[in-house]
């Protein structure tokens, strides 16, 4: 159908003082830079001002251009700590400030956290993102207690199989997001 590059836009999901996101959600966006066929775009929840009300009107800047780029993403990756067994409220207000930005675009999942890595985070999202009529990809990335694995810079240095999974994660993520582009230039979804 189109040749042109899919907008992929990774989401830092936690916003909390001194958080890890940042380190994990880089590590994966090199990952997905070394790929010609996604133009990626970051969407940090720290740095996105939306209202606490839902429903109130968003008035700063940072929250127009978020928008814009959920808008006109094919894809979506959700970097995401598990706080307190599910995952943060600014994601969740981020998530809940939008709606058609989501529909008939696959979502993929990168998580964190202590023994579980974040996968219970990641099970409530993919009940929510169902809801607003994204598809959830299976394959995620997960990483158990992850502060043991950065070098002296500051990067993430594993641990094991993190690539893999991430090379696997962008495959399906790829697919999906073609498939549904193309669906979408077609026949518009109606949600």
């Amino acid at each position: 159908m189109t040749d042109r590059p899919l907008n992929l836009s990774i989401i830092v999901g936690s916003s909390r003082e001194g958080r890890f996101g940042p380190t994990i959600a880089q590590w994966f966006e090199a990952k997905a830079r070394e790929r010609a066929e996604l133009a990626v775009h970051v969407v940090d929840t720290a740095e996105t001002r939306l209202p606490a009300t839902l429903g109130a009107p968003a008035t700063h800047p940072s929250a127009a251009e978020a928008t814009a780029t959920l808008a006109e993403s094919d894809a979506f990756v959700v970097v995401t700590p598990e706080y307190n067994h599910s995952y943060p409220g600014t994601l969740k207000n981020l998530i809940d400030s939008h709606y058609e930005q989501w529909q008939a675009k696959p979502v993929g999942f990168v998580s964190y956290g202590g023994v579980s890595g974040g996968l219970r985070a990641v099970e409530h999202l993919r009940a929510v993102f169902a809801e607003l009529h994204a598809v959830g990809i299976r394959d995620t990335v997960s990483f158990h207690n992850p502060w043991g694995h950065v070098d002296g810079t500051g990067a993430l240095t594993g641990p094991p199989g993190a690539d893999v999974a991430a090379s696997v994660l962008l495959d399906r993520l790829t697919w999906w997001g073609t498939a549904l582009r193309d669906a979408r230039t077609v026949r518009p979804y109606a949600g």
